[in-house]
């Protein structure tokens, strides 16, 4: 059910959704917490899909805040979904304009469900510092995406110099695999150092360098990016030892080849993370990922061309 509410306030979409309550059943019931997108209108629909993809996993109430800035005066158009339009969770989306572009902690407060932890999630730009952003001081985590950022790497940069424990970002977690994987090659006879790394993949993705910063942070050795063009993702990761090297190889963004010295090569489904996947992954912990926090803000340092 999709139910608009043009020029409205908060508090009358609140009321809305107390009537819902009362007439269709306990709607915000078994909600674990309150998820605040703060999106651009072309990315609502595709925030929303993902929010209720995760929902499935994590109920909960969806507040979608979208600017409409091709209006000047100060209008708040809503529009609340619930039922097959929500998958397990209930979808609030605001479109404020004017003056109300700055108050969008106003307007999400009187929608947050009470007792419950908010998560704040940028999916596109992301403010110079989340955890001063109105929202963002509220939220017990701040979830950005720098892949999808006008500029990427330099907005990987941006957030390590403003990291804040809580803040965390998708081009980590989609590493998520990748880490796993090596962390396996590496728990195997005969548990030789790694000497040197090689991280090689798509020209401009964060997830290359993250994933390059963390091997740098956990080895400290040296740690040598590889861009390329016309390439999807991290496609190559080789560690140098002393009886060989280890390579982990997906040129398709599909399978990945791991080579062992005196192995026999293993083929690994290993697809890219689709932002669903992602998402959820996230709202799994409440808690500051130390682990993210120290690979921003010393692992990156330690990376070279």
């Amino acid at each position: 059910m999709i139910i608009d509410l043009p020029e409205t306030t908060t508090n009358a979409v609140n009321k809305r959704l107390v009537k819902l309550r009362d007439e269709g059943g306990a709607v915000a019931l078994g909600r674990v917490l309150t998820l605040v997108v703060l999106a651009e209108e072309a990315d609502v629909e595709d925030a929303v899909a993902a929010a209720n993809g995760a929902s499935r996993e994590h109920p909960c109430r969806v507040v979608v805040v979208a600017p409409a800035n091709k209006r000047s005066t100060a209008r708040l158009d809503a529009q609340i979904r619930i039922g097959g339009d929500a998958g397990a969770s209930e979808v609030i989306i605001l479109r404020p304009s004017g003056l109300l572009v700055a108050h969008t902690d106003t307007l999400v407060m009187p929608l947050l469900l009470p007792d419950a932890p908010i998560v704040a999630w940028w999916p596109r730009e992301t403010p110079d510092n989340p955890s001063a952003d109105p929202v963002g001081q509220m939220a017990h985590r701040r979830i950005t995406d720098a892949v999808n950022a006008g500029k990427s790497l330099q907005t990987l940069q941006h957030l390590s110099k403003s990291h804040h424990p809580g803040d965390t970002d998708l081009a980590w977690t989609r590493v998520t695999l990748w880490r796993g994987l090596i962390a396996a090659a590496l728990d195997q006879p005969p548990y030789e150092s790694v000497t040197a790394v090689e991280v090689e993949g798509e020209e401009h993705h964060p997830s290359v360098d993250i994933l390059a910063a963390w091997l740098a942070q956990q080895l400290r050795c040296p740690v040598r990016l590889v861009r390329r063009r016309g390439v999807e993702g991290i496609t190559k990761v080789t560690l140098e030892r002393k009886g060989g090297a280890v390579v982990l190889s997906r040129p398709d963004g599909r399978i990945v080849t791991l080579t062992q010295p005196g192995q026999p090569d293993r083929r690994i489904s290993l697809p890219l993370r689709q932002l669903e996947e992602c998402l959820t992954e996230e709202l799994r912990r409440l808690d500051p990922d130390e682990v993210y926090g120290e690979v921003l803000t010393k692992g990156l340092a330690r990376i070279g061309e």
